[in-house]
């Protein structure tokens, strides 16, 4: 065996192309096939009509995602972002409204409060399993809070117990963004369901998918309503459909249509069989991985599932004399994609100058908000050390890995570690 690392002129230990994952099959083909035959690919209308909850493929999706996840509500959205726009405005938020939300997930997860001219207010996250911390959230509670919102981030579920009996203390509404974590189990409930509102994703990258889309699920008849009116045109509907609450609204098309619909009933059949591949493989890295100096592989706590939207990894740098940097150069070198660090929502642009709404700083500028939120680099501690110094990722929901891959990424770990003299 050739010890020498690729990054010195060594042979690559991965050196094939990885075949991307593909959740899809004919059954999804043939599904999107009759759609299309129908000649009904959209049915919504934007006013009060039996047609304003969509189409039957839509209709059908909704209730399957209903029996499946053990809830009474679901409505079907174009995207995750959508459903976040939707439950934000679902609960109320307003300007002057304060919402909680972790700065350690997609930039939507935050940019959904602004939407609704509510202000983000980033508490940290937990070193193990890089969710919000409940005790930062509860620190960052002021009089303005209206909400939370609690990525389950990677596909891990948050401390959702600790967060809704904060919530409930301080009359606040949750909403989980469940966008990584489909099928993920917290204390016997599925994750996305233990909020006031969960959103779920079926972006293509996500374990399955409609190309683009997501759905919203709730137990609350009014909160289920709003999303609806939300989703589709409420201001055109309201009067019509009789609704006497008139905040936020404001309707947009978030709407899905049919042919998306009628392959997400087919990739939900799929569900529990996908992510128990991830499971695996995952396990298997796990395993792989253990003993390596200074590497923490996934965390999973008691009463948890992880459905493993990616592999998480931790460094300590200081116990093995290198940083994330070179070991991530000589991983890649040997063939191996790892992702460097998770975005601190924070620190972009548009919270660092507080410029959302034209340029003059609105909604932080308004008369009406009366807080001052920081969004310096310290806020959040743990996530920005993270980011910058100690946190990896395996992109297992991109690939679809052999396993012959697993063996050979764990191959090439192994490899490295035994170079970090050299590195």
């Amino acid at each position: 065996m050739n010890n020498k690392l690729a990054l010195f002129g060594g042979p690559k230990t991965l050196s094939h192309e990885l075949s991307l994952y593909r959740s899809m099959g004919t059954e999804e083909v043939d599904a999107a096939k009759k759609v299309i035959e129908s000649g009904v690919l959209s049915k919504f209308l934007g006013c009060w009509h039996d047609d304003f909850y969509g189409g039957e493929k839509v209709l059908e999706f909704e209730k399957a995602w209903r029996e499946y996840f053990k809830v009474e509500y679901a409505v079907s959205v174009n995207s995750a972002t959508s459903g976040l726009i939707a439950a934000v405005g679902a609960i109320g938020v307003e300007l002057g409204d304060e919402v909680i939300v972790s700065p350690w997930t997609m930039c939507a997860s935050a940019t959904s409060i602004l939407i609704w001219n509510g202000v983000p207010v980033f508490a940290d996250i937990e070193p193990d399993t890089f969710n919000l911390d409940p005790r930062s959230v509860e620190k960052n509670i002021t009089p303005r809070t209206k909400a939370i919102v609690v990525p389950d981030i990677m596909g891990h579920a948050a401390g959702l117990e600790a967060i809704m009996d904060i919530a409930r203390k301080h009359g606040l509404k949750v909403i989980e963004d469940a966008a990584q974590a489909p099928g993920a189990v917290y204390k016997d409930k599925y994750v996305g369901t233990v909020a006031d509102i969960g959103v779920f994703s079926l972006n293509y990258h996500k374990h399955i998918h409609t190309g683009e889309g997501g759905v919203c699920v709730t137990n609350d008849p009014e909160l289920a309503e709003r999303l609806q009116l939300i989703r589709n045109h409420a201001e055109a509907v309201v009067e019509g459909k009789g609704v006497s609450n008139l905040g936020n609204m404001i309707g947009f098309n978030f709407r899905m249509g049919e042919i998306e619909a009628a392959i997400g009933i087919e990739q939900l059949k799929k569900l529990k069989s996908l992510a128990e591949v991830k499971i695996e493989q995952a396990r298997r890295l796990s395993e792989g991985l253990s003993g390596l100096d200074g590497l923490k592989t996934a965390v999973v706590q008691e009463d948890c599932s992880h459905v493993y939207y990616v592999y998480p990894l931790v460094l300590d740098t200081s116990a093995i004399g290198v940083d994330r940097g070179r070991i991530a150069d000589a991983l890649v070198a040997e063939g191996v994609e790892v992702g460097r660090g998770y975005q601190n929502i924070h620190l972009l642009p548009m919270f660092q100058k507080k410029v959302a709404y034209g340029l003059n700083g609105f909604p932080w500028s308004s008369e009406v908000y009366r807080g001052d939120v920081s969004y310096l680099k310290g806020i959040c501690p743990v996530a920005e050390k993270m980011h910058d110094e100690h946190f990896m990722a395996l992109p297992i929901c991109m690939y679809d890995y052999s396993d012959d891959d697993i063996e050979l990424i764990i191959e090439a770990f192994r490899k490295v570690w035994r170079n970090l003299a050299v590195l």
